[in-house]
Formats: C-alpha cells, sequence, structure tokens
C-alpha cells in the first residue's frame, strides 16, 4: 500500500488511471530495491499495459529529463518516496 504519500506534478490522466498509476508504483517499490530502476519500472510498463493495452512507457529515477509526445489522457509524472515515475501511453505513428 501507499506507505509513502505520492505528489502528482503533472498529468492528463482520468483519476482512475491516476491511482493506478501510483498504487503500481507503490507495488514495484515493495518488490524490488529502490536503486533497481530498470525492474520497477518494467513492472509498472508491464501492468499498465495489461490493465489498458499496449504501448506504455515508464520511466523512473532520482533525476532524468525527457521530451516525448504521447496520447491524450495517457500522462502522468509523480514523485513517491525519493524517486520520480513518468509513464505514459506512446502515439501510434
Amino acid at each position: 500500500m501507499l506507505e509513502g504519500k505520492a505528489t502528482i506534478q503533472d498529468t492528463d490522466m482520468p483519476l482512475k488511471m491516476q491511482l493506478q498509476a501510483m498504487s503500481s508504483a507503490s507495488e514495484a517499490l515493495d518488490q524490488f530495491d529502490v536503486s533497481d530502476f530498470r525492474s520497477i519500472a518494467a513492472h509498472i510498463k508491464k501492468e499498465f499495459d495489461m490493465i489498458y493495452g499496449s504501448g506504455w512507457q515508464c520511466v523512473v529515477g532520482s533525476s532524468f529529463g525527457c521530451f516525448f509526445t504521447h496520447t491524450q489522457g495517457t500522462f502522468i509524472y509523480f514523485s513517491l518516496e525519493s524517486l520520480n515515475f513518468l509513464i505514459f501511453k506512446g502515439v501510434a505513428a
């Protein structure tokens, strides 16, 4: 469960998806070492692909920059514990 409080920096996701994103992140932090960014991101991506269909991307870390295009209504950027989480669905070409 959410031990630390997540802080949403920016999002255009519906509330239900936002809650799923934070729940998935919390589960991943329970399952993996906090420094295992790749496994944490993979856990979240796989869960979103399973629930909402394929094409999701997830970036996890304490410091990163990015520039991307996403499908409307599928973007969230939030902090939980010491990590930042960026989850989005890419735009179909």
